[in-house]
């Protein structure tokens, strides 16, 4: 397999064959659910988000559509999707979920499970504008390369955190949105 052609197929066998080992929710107790939705273009792309300006928390950054977990909501895998239908338009039968990733606390304070999931390659998605300024496609295989992230160490509330930062294009990737890919990346066993 060379560097720039990394199949749908080949991610498939590599990401289940290194299925992480999920613990149980701990501290925090407010949980979220982002989806991670790779589109499967001949080609394989990644589908983010960049969040409207006028949101409360995190306005104009990148992300993966998802939210926070309602109380009717069964599973964090349906609050990925229902999320995602409410922000992109993206009808939770039109996703095969794969798994999950290792959940991650945001700087928000809530422990936020990635759903990794396929999408076909002739869906359609459509944002909410309420929600999000914008959408696009990365090449999976661009985002996974792990050399397109550069470490920031901050200091926060007398902790310090390492965030990731990237560009694609005219966005800035950063923050948990590059974590989670970089975790998919690391996952998979991608250079």
């Amino acid at each position: 397999m060379t560097a720039d052609s990394l199949t749908l197929p080949q991610f498939l066998t590599r990401f289940m064959l290194q299925q992480p080992e999920i613990q149980p929710a701990v501290l925090p107790t407010r949980r979220a659910a982002v989806l991670v939705p790779i589109i499967a273009r001949p080609q394989p792309t990644l589908l983010l988000t960049r969040r409207a300006d006028s949101l409360r928390k995190h306005a104009g950054q990148v992300a993966f559509p998802g939210g926070m977990m309602d109380h009717s909501d069964p599973s964090l895998v349906f609050t990925a999707l229902r999320e995602a239908e409410e922000e992109v338009a993206i009808t939770p039968a039109s996703v095969k979920v794969i798994g999950t990733l290792p959940a991650v606390t945001s700087s928000t304070g809530f422990q936020v499970t990635p759903v990794v999931g396929i999408l076909p390659d002739t869906i359609t998605y459509h944002p909410s504008e309420d929600e999000v300024a914008a959408v696009f496609e990365m090449p999976l295989q661009e985002a996974l390369r792990l050399g397109r992230y550069t470490p920031l160490d901050i200091h926060r509330h007398g902790t310090e955190h390492r965030v990731w930062l990237s560009w694609f294009e005219d966005y800035f990737v950063w923050g948990m949105t590059a974590g989670i890919i970089r975790q998919l990346s690391l996952q998979i066993g991608q250079p």
